[in-house]
């Protein structure tokens, strides 16, 4: 059959524990099992590495990083658990849990995002026509904690909500000699708890959510904040996260994927550091090409195209070229400014054959003079 011929055509596939046991020869057994053909995830699998790296956010980092996938019956999609802690030449100090647990049977999935940050950066003002000249120095602390559990209505369909708490507190600026900054013009404030319900939708039909080789993936969350919960404002939010995953040319092993994220804000005063930005959706992957922050507005409609093929016929080895854009609008009622375009590509390294989980390094550009390099584990869409 011509699907058994092209499965035997496929060479074994490798990953970085395979070149660890090829260069130490630690287990020669385990070295020979382990030059196999990647399996199905039936239980817990790990992947980690510690690294240190420079990007435009941070200057020089230190990081740790740690990728879990497992499934919790033989039904179930696969679930992650993805941990990192960073320090930075900048001061920086990060610490991000993320999950994405399915149950038995597929019946829930639960996501969860809980996130520290003491985090000194730059903001550039507001809308996609500031200028890369006015840094305007912050330092905050930031305690994210967002949980979200939905029900499965169809094989592929799923509803359900959530409880949200993005607080930022000792926020600090510099500010910019002889100009009042648009932080300024918005409204100073040392400290801002947003905080409330999420309802959301999503529809899934990817093979693989570490790294989709097929399918289709579509969520929608309404967010709104209330100060009776806590909340410094009353507001409200909408994220319309839409990939689209296709094999190309078809019959080979290179995956041509699209990505549109919109994000608007509305109703009340919404905190400044919480207005839709440059790199701070749930996941810190929108705006390769950009530092984090460097655009930001109370309306945010990005897209990004990104094609990707091995290099090595056993998968140790990939590479990616991407092209995104994005456009914010300013102060409220204000309309979408002008399209600031990213691009660059990048290389794969595969830290785990089993979860298809990949080390990224990609490097960037952007307008402005804008370029740096922007390293992740596990595919940013």
């Amino acid at each position: 059959m011509p699907g058994r011929i092209c499965a035997q055509a496929t060479p074994p596939q490798h990953d970085i524990v395979d070149v660890y046991h090829w260069i130490f020869k630690k287990n020669s057994h385990a070295a020979k099992d382990s030059l196999g053909e990647a399996k199905e995830v039936t239980k817990l699998t790990l992947s980690g590495l510690p690294a240190i790296g420079y990007t435009l956010t941070t200057s020089f980092v230190g990081t740790i990083s740690g990728n879990a996938a497992f499934r919790l019956d033989s039904t179930a999609r696969i679930s992650t658990i993805t941990s990192s802690v960073s320090y930075t030449e900048k001061k920086q100090l990060s610490f991000p849990l993320e999950s994405n647990i399915w149950t038995k049977h597929n019946n829930y999935n639960l996501v969860g995002d809980i996130h520290f940050m003491k985090y000194p950066q730059d903001t550039y003002g507001l809308g996609s026509n500031s200028s890369i000249d006015n840094d305007d120095k912050m330092d905050y602390n930031y305690v994210r904690f967002y949980e979200i559990v939905l029900r499965k209505i169809t094989p592929v369909f799923f509803a359900g909500a959530g409880y949200i708490i993005d607080w930022h507190y000792n926020i600090t600026e510099v500010g910019i000699p002889g100009e009042q900054t648009d932080y300024e013009k918005y409204g100073a404030q040392s400290s801002t708890i947003s905080t409330g319900l999420t309802f959301n939708v999503l529809l899934d039909t990817r093979d693989n959510s570490i790294n989709p080789s097929k399918g289709f993936y579509a969520s929608g969350t309404l967010r709104s904040n209330y100060k009776l919960m806590g909340s410094t404002d009353d507001w409200q939010s909408t994220i319309v996260d839409v990939r689209k995953y296709f094999n190309f040319p078809q019959g080979s092993r290179n995956i041509w994927a699209f990505w549109s994220y919109d994000w608007l804000t509305f109703g009340g005063r919404v905190p400044y550091l919480d207005l839709p930005a440059t790199n701070w959706d749930t996941y810190s992957s929108t705006g390769r090409g950009y530092i984090q922050g460097r655009f930001r507005g109370r309306k945010m409609v990005y897209g990004e195209s990104e094609y990707r093929f091995p290099l090595t016929a056993d998968g140790l080895f990939g590479a990616v070229v991407f092209l995104n854009g994005e456009s914010f609008s300013s102060v409220p009622r204000s309309k979408l400014e002008s399209i600031q375009p990213g691009f660059g590509s990048g290389i794969r390294v595969k830290l785990n054959k089993t979860s298809r989980t990949n080390l990224d390094v990609d490097y960037g550009f952007g307008e402005q003079g804008s370029r740096g390099l922007f390293i992740n584990i596990g595919e940013l869409f």
